[in-house]
């Protein structure tokens, strides 16, 4: 689906972006363009960039060979 129509960023862009080593929303915004023209994808982009961030280090974390 798409989050920002102004720069034509996807939901799929975004956790794209974070898959390829995003950590932040600042990040997220900078490599993406989104929620840098008007401003209404930011609070619905934010939520996809923070959960997006958590499965990734969930997953990162049931790859070590202990619990940490």
């Amino acid at each position: 689906m798409y989050v920002c129509l102004c720069k034509g960023v996807s939901d799929k862009a975004i956790r794209q972006s974070v898959e390829e080593g995003a950590r932040s929303w600042r990040e997220v915004q900078l490599e993406t363009g989104c929620g840098t023209q008007c401003g209404k994808c930011a609070c619905m982009a934010k939520g996809i960039t923070r959960e997006a961030i958590r499965e990734t280090l969930v997953a990162c974390s049931e790859e070590l060979a202990y619990a940490v």
